[in-house]
């Protein structure tokens, strides 16, 4: 008897890019199926908030960027249920795809939200953002392109706060309303216990 041939099993859909080089930068066309302004989020730990941002603007494509595989399956379940067609996933150091994987002046707005706060001394020189940091945003954004910062540390954000006051290519913005009434869970479970968030952004003025 003649068995009937059986059809592979498709790989599950899913919205996390894989990489075919670490050294080439990014082609944001090869990312998302429609050619839009693009916005990083850099960590993006459980999606909590790219996913429901991105929902709010269909007219932008999101790069939602993390380090742990676990914490990116996460987003990328969710912007699945959410049917966006507009975020896409990348694993990687966000320190990596900064300096050697974005293409210049390919980012509208970046948002990085309470990253690891390295508390001890010794270990502050682990901080993502720094002075190196303020050029490489540069180079990444466009023209009037903002980066949007929040933390729950005041040591952590009076070193922001300082590097980009420091860096003459940026100018300091008002964090518009609408973007702060979208918080991560992390940042929910802040509130409740009554730890507030500090918040700045700086636009790339030249």
């Amino acid at each position: 008897m003649q068995e009937t041939p059986v059809a592979p099993v498709s790989a599950a859909p899913t919205l996390i890019y894989k990489l075919f080089s670490i050294v080439e930068r990014l082609d944001p066309a090869r990312m998302f199926p429609q050619a839009q302004p693009l916005e990083v989020e850099l960590g993006s730990g459980d999606g909590s908030f790219i996913v429901n941002y991105a929902k709010l603007h269909p007219e932008h494509n999101f790069l939602a960027v993390e380090r742990l595989l676990g914490r990116l399956r996460k987003v990328d379940r969710k912007a699945r249920r959410a049917g966006l067609t507009n975020l896409s996933g990348l694993r990687i150091e966000s320190a990596y795809l900064l300096e050697y994987l974005l293409p210049p002046a390919s980012v509208t707005a970046m948002h990085i939200y309470f990253p690891d706060p390295w508390p001890k001394r010794k270990h502050r020189k682990n901080r993502l953002i720094n002075d190196r940091f303020t050029q490489l945003a540069r180079a990444a954004l466009v023209l009037g392109g903002v980066v949007y910062l929040r933390t729950d540390d005041r040591d952590y954000f009076e070193q922001m706060t300082l590097a980009f006051a420091t860096n003459l290519a940026f100018r300091l913005v008002e964090t518009p309303e609408e973007l702060s009434n979208v918080v991560t869970d992390f940042e929910r479970n802040f509130h409740a216990r009554g730890v507030g968030t500090l918040r700045a952004a700086y636009s790339r003025a030249e």
